[in-house]
């Protein structure tokens, strides 16, 4: 029986130990998507107990909780970090299986040199030794992105954020890894939602543009678009329930807009023809910049009303959504590559069905601009686990070339989520590792430390064409 979570975690092979230990370990990580806090990198944040990092706005441990009938206000309600921080070691215990049991053990071996188990009984021992380990300097949050080797990270931002602590942190000569902006324009998109007015007006504020029709819109994103760009973004990010493409008119999409500034309402058709609009313009503006475009979607969110209207979004309530047109994906690429305007394209699915839909789909899009031009996106969310991570790229492999693949992201709001990208890199050697033992790729380690390396950092540095 192997040791628990030793050196050779999940690689069962030579191979994948050699492919691990000597070409992927050692590579820096480039966190091109994250949701961590600006000023809480400016700030260099330091936290008070292990609760706070660990269960402070983590839905993934949130749902687990509530799925082990821990009672909500030991969750996201009044208890005391240590209660919470019990029930929680309570809750994963039983977590068999799941990526947090694994995710969760490989942070505290990596961040506070702890070697046992979490469980109801250590928890004590656990919160003591972490908290200890919290006090110091060198856990503080610049300090934890250093020690995971991270050299540039992008946030998660909306277009009228002001990028006050993005500013200040490039600035700062004190901390050389670079914090980007990301572009997600998710709320100027969304005319559905009931507060979309309110955010329009906030939009012509900071942009200085009267927003009174469609064409007035995209002129004062653009503005915006063009001060994030002083700031250093050069990647777009969209959530999307589906990669719609609904055609109309011009002026179609402008009496469809013209209806919703006055508060009319909108057919679901007419939401859906100037989503696509918003999306097909948008899609060619980040084509002059030299941006990437992100496309996430198969999501159904806020699913239970009540925990909803009680916390708000993000909060462990959302789930896979299974309607996902292929072909209308597919036009939209097409409508955009017509006349050369699509840009470099990273698409992601909620829903791994997706997973060959995917990747016979970016096969027909590419081009000489760039080395893998339009990529399928890492495992996401509730796929970034072994099984998820490893179906994403075998179908990967076998439809396109898995050589390109720009690898793992964080996706996280936890600065100790790094150790996700040795999970990743472990489960990635394993595979490719296999193929070699199994006789079905040749021991040509040049050739393979190009491939491993390249996942695990390079191909994304090439990609985003970021100075490194």
């Amino acid at each position: 029986m192997k040791t628990f979570m030793n050196k050779d975690f999940l690689l069962s092979t030579k191979t994948a130990q050699k492919l691990y230990h000597e070409y992927a370990e050692c590579m820096p990580i480039l966190d091109y998507h994250c949701h961590l806090n600006s000023q809480e990198i400016y700030e260099d944040r330091k936290f008070e107990n292990i609760t706070q990092v660990w269960l402070g706005a983590d839905h993934y441990k949130w749902r687990q909780m509530r799925s082990n009938g821990v009672e909500e206000k030991y969750i996201t309600g009044n208890a005391t970090d240590r209660e919470k921080f019990q029930k929680w070691a309570e809750t994963l215990e039983m977590a068999i299986g799941n990526p947090l049991y694994h995710w969760s053990h490989l942070e505290l071996k990596k961040y506070f040199g702890y070697n046992g188990y979490l469980n109801g009984d250590t928890a004590e021992e656990v919160w003591n030794l972490c908290n200890a380990k919290l006090q110091e300097d060198g856990m503080s949050a610049r300090n934890l992105i250093k020690q995971s080797n991270v050299t540039l990270v992008c946030t998660t931002d909306d277009p009228i954020d002001s990028l006050e602590w993005h500013k200040k942190i490039a600035e700062d000569g004190s901390f050389d890894v670079q914090v980007l902006p990301a572009w997600r324009p998710d709320k100027a998109m969304n005319l559905e939602k009931p507060d979309y007015l309110e955010y329009i007006t906030s939009l012509s504020e900071v942009s200085n543009v009267k927003i009174e029709s469609f064409a007035t819109l995209i002129e004062a994103l653009k503005v915006r678009m063009d001060f994030f760009a002083q700031n250093g973004c050069s990647i777009s990010d969209h959530g999307l329930e589906y990669v719609m493409y609904k055609p109309a008119s011009p002026e179609e999409i402008e009496e469809i807009y013209a209806k919703r500034l006055e508060g009319k309402k909108i057919s679901y058709e007419e939401t859906l023809k100037f989503k696509t609009a918003y999306m097909v313009t948008l899609g060619k503006e980040y084509h002059k910049r030299n941006w990437v475009m992100q496309l996430h979607y198969g999501v159904k969110r806020d699913n239970n009303q009540k925990i909803y209207r009680g916390l708000g979004p993000d909060t462990g309530v959302d789930c896979i959504n299974n309607f996902a047109p292929s072909s209308e994906m597919a036009d939209y690429l097409n409508a955009l590559v017509i006349n050369d305007e699509l840009p470099k394209t990273i698409i992601y699915s909620l829903n791994p069905v997706d997973n060959a839909t995917i990747g016979t789909i970016i096969g027909c899009f590419q081009g000489p601009e760039a080395v893998g031009k339009i990529q399928q996106g890492s495992a996401w969310w509730f796929n970034d686990h072994k099984t998820g991570m490893t179906d994403q790229m075998i179908s990967l492999a076998n439809l396109g070339l898995l050589g390109n693949f720009i690898g793992m992201l964080t996706d996280s709001r936890s600065f100790l989520s790094y150790t996700r990208h040795e999970y990743f890199r472990r489960i990635m050697c394993e595979l490719i590792g296999g193929w070699v033992e199994n006789g079905e790729y040749p021991a040509d380690y040049k050739t393979l430390e190009k491939i491993v390396k390249g996942i695990s950092y390079n191909n994304a540095v090439r990609y985003f064409e970021f100075d490194l």
